[in-house]
């Protein structure tokens, strides 16, 4: 269904479960990729094939918060592949369970470093080279719980609606110059971790990592080109 044939994707988060959907996704639309992890040696496990492909740069350990770091991760893939069309942020992270007055710095520095700070470095590294092209779309992660805080998710939940604030902010400011911007919202996702979390919840009711990433190549595709500033609810049957 899609194409992505000579398009370069930098897909961040790379590792995860979503990231290794997403990842998986846009291999078969034959997109050129590149995987950014911020630990040393899982991209190299799970493609041990990669490596060495002209198709791939599996760039890590990267930590897509430091704006020198990231920065030098684009510059390689200027230099490997000429160009940027599809940057989709799904570094991130959660952490729950603690009401605000019992929540301390740490929790909240955390939650905006890994969901926010992310996104806006990436972001500010890889926009210039698309507003130069006339050409991008940047897909954001951010969650159902942007739409209304919950007991004991607030530093998540502030940090995804922050997302979601970025998401309308770049897209008000790129979308006369051929880039867009849009983030997705989903709920739980099925991952072992949020089934090991959720013992007694019903997984087949959440959102897969495989469909959630054919909703970000959809976004991120021609299909979409009209789309720009959306916060799209993905919410499964939950």
């Amino acid at each position: 269904m899609f194409d992505f044939t000579n398009q370069v994707v930098i897909i961040t988060g790379a590792a995860g479960n979503l990231g290794r959907a997403l990842a998986a996704a846009f291999h078969a639309a034959d997109a050129t990729l590149v995987l950014v992890d911020h630990k040393p040696d899982r991209l190299a496990a799970l493609y041990p094939h990669q490596a060495e492909s002209a198709g791939y740069y599996l760039a890590a350990p990267v930590d897509a918060a430091d704006f020198a770091q990231v920065e030098a991760m684009v510059a390689e893939t200027i230099a490997r592949f000429g160009r940027i069309d599809v940057l989709a942020n799904v570094a991130g992270g959660y952490a729950g369970g603690k009401t605000v007055a019992a929540s301390d710095a740490a929790l909240w520095d955390d939650m905006f470093n890994k969901n926010l700070h992310t996104a806006v470095t990436m972001c500010r590294a890889v926009v210039p080279h698309m507003l130069a092209r006339e050409s991008g779309a940047i897909v954001n992660i951010g969650s159902r719980h942007a739409e209304a805080g919950r007991s004991k998710t607030a530093a998540y939940s502030a940090a995804k609606t922050a997302v979601v604030r970025l998401t309308e902010s770049l897209a008000a400011e790129t979308r006369a110059h051929g880039v867009r911007a849009n983030c997705v919202l989903p709920s739980t996702i099925d991952s072992p971790e949020n089934r090991a979390a959720s013992p007694d919840a019903d997984p087949s009711k959440w959102v897969t990592p495989e469909s959630l990433a054919q909703v970000i190549l959809f976004l991120a595709s021609p299909l979409a080109r009209d789309i720009t500033g959306a916060a799209l609810p993905v919410y499964g049957r939950v």
